[in-house]
């Protein structure tokens, strides 16, 4: 195995780490479909509101009269035919595959990967396999991998048969008499607008009332659409931070829902609809009819909502900020203007929606190097702070001056902002209830930082830990703030249920307004949370390996002899939430409590091949200098002894 981090940074705050959450990009290159969206506003000037468009139901859009032609192919049986009895399957899979794929690109892919593996060449037949032996799986997170034929891979017969089966879903899950509704949203990545397209398309022609967003838009534009809009389900085309050549699909359900993330049953109900469509049905033969276009009043909404979340400035910050190549800027100055911020320096070459991703070698501000050209453009505009949103904009990054690094710049840990965040949350609530006391529930991830928990404590707000990802923390119930560690903020819950870093954005640079009208810094203002809360240090390791056995071998070893120390550090209990622990569902965690009430999270990674390790614990003894150097040593001493342990 092989470690992917060297040890939490001394810092006191968590090492993230890297966690690349997509798949792995294995398909051929594409120079991709052009993506007929709008664009991004221009960099300056004021943004007038846009008139309502009225809906489109009349016509099916260009995009598709164009490519709907499938060309049908017929393999030549001499010329293609397979080089030996085992690989006729996997040929005879690709072909019919081949005969309903609506997109010329991937059907030549496919043809040459045909035609290789009829002339005995071993490494297209392997990829015909690794194309086809598998399916991409629809779960909780939808679908998400790079764009290539094949049943394993994001292309345009797949997501034909996903909306197909979704629309099946719906169907038989709306009351009798009703028409089963969905909004459909999509960024900037490559596909996006043609898997948008064909999804509106698809679904209309199956009886669903299809509402396409009127344009590229972030994916929380498109979680606050399912609760403005009152529909039963939306669907976002993205793949947020993955690789250039990926893509994917979120789905959200409304109703009981309440506009959250899908989570199970009905991921499994939604995955058998799919699998049905895929070997009852060809792609060709899917009923196609007219879908609508939201109006422009529907961004309008969610912009007003958002710039509501701050009061006018108290005093302007000097601000950079990046879109990572993605879909933010054009709604976060629409937002930022509404709510009195002056507009911040830009990072241009990173403004623009561009599916390529030029000058980055991974769309996320966790990874190294992301954020070098917003700390260099902060350098040249004495910037007070740095906001980076992820492409689709659900996630925030925020950095802060700091003369010891190299770049003149840190960036916050998530579970920084996610603490300072949820103090604000818990003042607000405070406020806002006066002498009867602050009500609402604070929730995060049960690998985030128990700082939280500690907020909650002090303001006598309810505290909720839940499985990891928003799909859980959003459906926390009387929630009035959530997050977890990999930078994603929920601070508007009751008109979003998902993570949004634009809203986030907001409410992170009110509040640096505030501090810097009575003059403190957001740095300050992190040792005002460690003097009042206690300070807590968080860590993180991720082990690589190459064969997913390794990973299982740790924890069934972890289980079967549990560890009586880490390190120099008496472990208290661990539990096991395999089965379920205090309502939560199952899940491959095991949770270590230390005696001196440090805590480490094991876990197998959901989409890589790791094995992550989260290491959190806290001082309240000392001065603020103090209780950091006794949190940063316990941190170490955890740090080495959960290396020995999973060795």
């Amino acid at each position: 195995m092989s470690l992917d981090s060297t040890g939490p940074e001394n810092t006191g705050t968590e090492n993230t780490g890297t966690e690349n959450t997509g798949t792995e990009n294995t398909g051929t290159e594409n120079t991709g479909t052009e993506n007929t969206g709008t664009d991004a506003a221009p960099a300056r000037g004021r943004h007038s509101s846009a008139e309502d468009s009225p809906p489109v139901t009349d016509v099916l859009p260009d995009v598709l009269s164009d490519t709907m032609v499938i060309d049908t192919v017929t393999v030549d049986p001499q010329a293609d035919a397979p080089a030996t009895d085992a690989a006729a399957p996997v040929i005879a899979v690709a072909n019919a595959w081949l005969s309903q794929d609506p997109d010329p690109e991937t059907q030549a892919e496919l043809r040459l990967l045909l035609r290789g593996a009829a002339d005995n060449d071993a490494a297209a037949l392997a990829e015909l396999h690794a194309r086809f032996d598998e399916r991409l799986a629809f779960g909780t997170a939808g679908l998400r991998g790079a764009i290539a034929a094949g049943s394993n891979r994001m292309n345009r017969v797949l997501v034909s048969q996903a909306a197909a089966g979704l629309a099946a879903f719906l169907i038989k899950n709306t009351a009798p008499g009703r028409v089963p509704s969905v909004v459909i949203g999509y960024d900037g990545r490559k596909n996006s607008h043609v898997f948008a397209t064909d999804s509106a398309t698809i679904m209309a022609g199956a009886g669903v009332r299809a509402i396409l967003l009127p344009r590229l838009l972030p994916t929380p534009v498109l979680a606050f659409a399912v609760r403005h809009l009152d529909v039963g389900a939306g669907i976002m085309v993205t793949a947020s931070h993955n690789p250039p050549n990926d893509n994917g699909y979120k789905v959200y359900l409304g109703g009981a829902n309440q506009g959250s993330q899908i989570v199970s049953p009905d991921d499994a109900s939604i995955a058998a609809e799919i699998l049905r469509v895929a070997a009852e049905e060809r792609v060709p033969d899917l009923p196609r009819a007219a879908y609508e276009t939201a109006p422009e009043s529907v961004v309008q909404a969610y912009i007003d909502e958002t710039a509501s979340l701050a009061h006018r400035p108290r005093a302007q910050v000097t601000t950079v900020y990046t879109a990572l190549h993605g879909v933010g800027w054009d709604t976060t100055r629409r937002v930022l203007e509404s709510a009195g911020f002056d507009l911040p320096t830009l990072v241009d070459a990173q403004i623009a929606p561009d599916a390529a991703f030029p000058t980055v070698s991974f769309p996320n501000p966790e990874e190294p190097g992301a954020m070098d050209l917003s700390y260099e453009t902060a350098r040249e505009a004495g910037a007070e702070l740095i906001i980076a949103n992820d492409p689709d904009a659900d996630r925030l990054a925020i950095a802060i001056p700091d003369e010891g690094s190299p770049s003149g710049y840190r960036r916050l840990s998530g579970n920084e902002v996610g603490a300072i965040l949820g103090w604000r949350a818990a003042e607000l609530a405070a406020q806002v209830s006066g002498d009867g006391g602050a009500t609402g529930t604070l929730a995060c991830s049960i690998v985030s930082t128990p700082a939280l928990e500690a907020v909650a404590k002090a303001y006598g707000l309810r505290f909720t830990d839940t499985l990891t990802g928003f799909k859980w923390v959003s459906r926390a119930p009387g929630l009035i703030f959530g997050f977890e560690e990999a930078l994603g903020y929920l601070v508007n819950p009751v008109t979003v249920r998902d993570k949004d870093g634009i809203s986030a954005a907001v409410a992170l640079l009110s509040l640096v307004s505030d501090l810097k009208s009575e003059g403190v810094t957001l740095a300050e203002h992190l040792d005002r949370f460690s003097a009042r809360f206690g300070h807590f240090a968080s860590g993180q390791i991720s082990v690589r390996v190459t064969d997913l056995t390794e990973i299982e071998r740790v924890m069934a070893r972890l289980r079967a002899t549990p560890p009586a120390f880490v390190g120099t550090l008496a472990v208290d209990h661990i539990d096991d939430l395999s089965a379920g622990f205090n309502g939560l569902p199952p899940s491959d965690v095991l949770r270590i409590r230390l005696a001196d009430g440090s805590r480490v999270m094991v876990r197998p990674s959901g989409t890589e091949p790791k094995l992550k390790v989260y290491l959190d614990t806290s001082s309240t003894v000392g001065t603020v200098a103090e209780r950091r150097a006794a949190a940063e040593a316990t941190l170490a001493e955890l740090d080495r002894g959960m290396r020995d342990l999973i060795k």
